[in-house]
């Protein structure tokens, strides 16, 4: 076992563990919320539930952005975002890059006050905004997953 299948591995973790987080978020968690919890209790839980899980995302998204800059310095492979058939890394630093500045800069400064004041202003509409997004991000996320395995196994022209 040499270096880049360690840091592969890594990869692969840290992204099944952050966009199965967004999966349970966007397809679990929210719309349960939104069905099973009255608006006036909503904001209290999700803000718990969720702030488990913060800590967990951004080490997650942390981790694959490590090891894939890694992998692409160590395999000297950066002359592959110079080929437009290889779209597929493209779409993975822009995913990643969007997850991270939400996590890192936008959730810490802006986003997480505008969302608690916003869902205590209008809940209906701050959850479903809230769920789009999530589900907006998750479909981005999940073909950019499996173009990714495509494309590094050769399945994509």
């Amino acid at each position: 076992m040499d270096d880049i299948t360690v840091a592969r591995a890594l990869h692969v973790l840290a992204v099944v563990h952050w966009i199965g987080g967004v999966t349970m978020v966007t397809l679990v968690l929210l719309p349960s919320l939104m069905q099973f919890v009255p608006a006036s209790e909503r904001l209290v839980l999700f803000e718990r539930i969720e702030g488990k899980f913060a800590f967990q995302a951004r080490l997650s998204t942390l981790i694959a952005g490590l090891s894939g800059f890694y992998m692409t310095h160590k395999l000297a492979a950066w002359d592959r975002f110079a080929d437009p058939t290889l779209w597929w890394m493209h779409a993975m630093v822009a995913v990643w890059a969007i997850f991270t500045v939400v996590l890192f800069i936008a959730e810490p400064l802006f986003l997480h006050r505008w969302f608690h004041d916003r869902a205590m202003r209008d809940p209906e509409g701050t959850f479903r905004l809230v769920w789009r997004m999530h589900l907006l991000l998750l479909t981005a996320s999940l073909v950019t997953v499996g173009a990714a395995v495509l494309g590094a196994h050769g399945a994509l022209p």
